[in-house]
Order: C-alpha cells, then sequence, then structure tokens
C-alpha cells in the first residue's frame, strides 16, 4: 500500500508571514494541530499548536507574531509514492505524527498523520509508528516534533 491510497489531499496552508493567530484560528476551525507552511509554491516549514504555545507564548510573543518567527523550518515529508510500511517506520524513528506528503517535484499534494494509517488495513504500521512515537525522549519527557 501506498502513501497516496490513505493519506488526505486537501490540505489547508499558512504562509510564513500570516500571523499565528490566523493559523491558531484555522487549526481551531479545521480540528487540526499542524498546518504545513508554503512560500512561493514550495513547502516551507510546519506550524503546530505546540510551536504558538512553547515557542510563541510562553516565551511572551503575541498573537500578531509571524508565523516564520515560530514556525519548524526542517521539513520532514514524504512522497506519494512510497510504500506505507517504509514512512510508518519512518514516522515511528522521527517520532512524528503527520508528515506532509509531496510529489517527485517536491510540490506539496496531502498530509499523512498517524490517523489515516490507523483506519486504513495497515494497523500493524499504525501500532510500529505509535510505539515509536510514544518513546520517551529529552530525559523521559514526550516532545514531537509536529
Amino acid at each position: 500500500m501506498q502513501v497516496q491510497d490513505v493519506m488526505s489531499g486537501d490540505v489547508a496552508t499558512v504562509s510564513p508571514e500570516q500571523t499565528v493567530q490566523t493559523a491558531a484560528k484555522m487549526m481551531d476551525d479545521l480540528d487540526i494541530g499542524a498546518l504545513p507552511v508554503r512560500e512561493n509554491d514550495r513547502l516551507v516549514g510546519m506550524i503546530t499548536d505546540r510551536d504558538i504555545a512553547v515557542r510563541g507564548l510562553a516565551q511572551g510573543k503575541g498573537p500578531q507574531t509571524r508565523i516564520r518567527e515560530l514556525m519548524t523550518p526542517e521539513v520532514k515529508y514524504c512522497f506519494v509514492d512510497q510504500e506505507l510500511d517504509e514512512i510508518s517506520a519512518n514516522m515511528a524513528d522521527l517520532q512524528v505524527r503527520r508528515l506532509p506528503v509531496v510529489n517527485r517535484d517536491k510540490r506539496l499534494v496531502g498530509i499523512l498523520a498517524l490517523s489515516d494509517i490507523a483506519v486504513s488495513d495497515s494497523q500493524e504500521q499504525a501500532a510500529e509508528a505509535l510505539c515509536g512515537i510514544s518513546r520517551p525522549t529529552n530525559g523521559g519527557l514526550q516532545v514531537p516534533l509536529y
């Protein structure tokens, strides 16, 4: 089974110049915890609810802070035609719950979440990813990238 078989294809994105308040409102409206950040038709980062809380509010930054200041710029991603078992193992190793999905031209075409894998016929891959994601880091504290 390939990533394209289980990914979510309709992905909301934000620009690095938008405010974190805009991102937070979109997350609330869509009931999601992360948004890919796009600039000039390229994926340049991810912004999560955790980024907003820890890198923003906890550091005294307000709602008008630009997404660029809080986003994670090192984007981990997968290709639309990769095998799901390979990506599940990769998600476990990276300890991430979701990955942007790109085509071979590196254009964003979707997002793959652990929940997408869990509701597919690939529950073994979901279990593998969840075990890796749940592995304690940083002295026992769980700190996912996104």
